[in-house]
């Protein structure tokens, strides 16, 4: 009996699946929980270094970089040496440099704390990481659910963190609760016990998995896994610029600051809805079809709330709608990755469209800064941002999702 486990399910029988799935979620949490919250600290590091909006959403938009570049080189150590590993170095640095971040007063300083230490750790620690570690301990007809929980985590995270974040600044100070939530990161860390393991275990038995190089080049020149990359940049873009300025949208209402903490906690709320609606929706229709439906969604969703008048109603009403949409891109697109090429290299392969993910990121964080500095409003980034949506609805409809035969496959045919 034991002899015909194969190795892809033996680590699934040391844990059961609502263990791995608290564990991947959890992580996921607290780390997007945390990053999530550093838009109402904008403001408060900008007073403390006079350094101005322009130059601290550099270091807020090379985080959101880092972290995309950092993933498929996570995802590749995670596949060969283990997920357990990868996501502990990972954890520590979110913490430290999320901790350190007060101590900087110059705009090296916060590039290096927000950008390089907690956005990389996070990046190790992140969807990349943790959904293929969840695709490899689960059985594949829970997959889709799976990854909409595991996702869904990363939104709790955010409900949960953003008002212990605005609790926090009002008790300690924005510095000590900036601090306060560096350590309450390391909560994670028992976590990568139970998601340990590596690629080795995905691969059928007998198989030989397919190297590193091999699976990008095979990647990388697959029409529907470039299509995919360029929808996903867009996602970053959307969800970068929200995460960074929306404070700074609600605060242009004339709004009290309190209503930019109760968005992005909204924000998170709703994207546990659209998140586990998503998993669900997997097993029933074309993901490309799903990942249409949110892109268009979310270019009507800023249109009018473009278009109506901005009272407290309206910015939570948007936050709510845009919550259902935030990130419920994730499930659909790592599943397309497994569909496409396997698990065995899935850490690696959505580590990168992740990182195109990042750039689209870097670029809605950064030119919400020098946008807003150029002209006092962020009207033109909500017109991009319209536009930028339009595409991606229509680049992912020429998506085939029909498996890609591989090319050492093919070969041996």
């Amino acid at each position: 009996m034991n002899s015909s486990v194969q190795p892809a399910q033996a680590p699934a029988l040391r844990w059961s699946l609502w263990v791995v799935l608290l564990a991947a979620a959890g992580v996921f949490a607290l780390t997007m929980g945390t990053r999530q919250t550093m838009g109402l600290f904008l403001g408060s590091l900008n007073t403390a270094t006079g350094l101005g909006l322009g130059s601290i959403s550099l270091a807020f938009a090379f985080g959101q970089l880092w972290w995309g570049l950092t993933q498929p080189f996570a995802g590749a150590m995670a596949d060969k040496v283990g997920t357990g590993r990868v996501l502990l170095a990972g954890i520590v640095l979110v913490a430290v440099g999320t901790f350190i971040t007060p101590l900087m007063t110059s705009t090296g300083g916060l590039i290096f704390a927000i950008g390089v230490l907690a956005a990389g750790g996070a990046g190790m620690a992140g969807p990349a990481v943790l959904m293929s570690a969840t695709s490899r301990l689960i059985a594949a007809d829970k997959r889709g659910i799976a990854t909409g929980i595991v996702n869904a985590g990363g939104s709790f995270g955010q409900f949960v963190m953003a008002p212990i974040a605005g609790a926090l600044m009002l008790g300690f100070g924005w510095a000590g609760a900036m601090q306060i939530l560096g350590l309450i990161v390391l909560l994670a860390l028992p976590a990568a016990l139970v998601l340990k393991g590596n690629a080795l275990q995905a691969a059928p038995a007998g198989a030989k998995p397919v190297g590193t190089r091999a699976a990008i080049g095979e990647a990388l020149g697959d029409r529907n896994f470039l299509l995919l990359g360029a929808g996903f940049f867009v996602c970053g873009f959307h969800v970068a610029f929200l995460g960074t300025h929306l404070p700074g949208v609600i605060a242009l209402c004339g709004l009290p600051v309190q209503f930019g903490a109760w968005s992005l906690a909204l924000i998170g709320l709703f994207n546990i809805v659209g998140s586990v609606a998503m998993g669900w929706a997997i097993g029933r229709w074309r993901m490309k079809s799903l990942l249409s439906l949110v892109y268009a969604s979310r270019a009507l969703a800023v249109l009018v709330f473009l278009l109506a008048p901005k009272s407290g109603t309206t910015v939570l009403v948007f936050a709510a709608v845009m919550g259902l949409t935030f990130l419920s891109t994730v499930p659909p697109t790592a599943g397309l990755v497994a569909k496409f090429f396997g698990l065995g290299n899935m850490a690696t392969l959505f580590g990168i469209v992740m990182l195109s993910h990042q750039v689209g990121g870097f670029l809605g964080a950064w030119l919400g800064g020098r946008v807003f500095e150029a002209t006092g409003s962020y009207d033109w980034v909500w017109y991009v941002d319209i536009v930028l949506a339009v595409g991606a609805a229509l680049v992912n409809l020429p998506i085939r999702e029909a498996r890609v035969v591989r090319a050492t496959a093919r070969a041996v045919a």
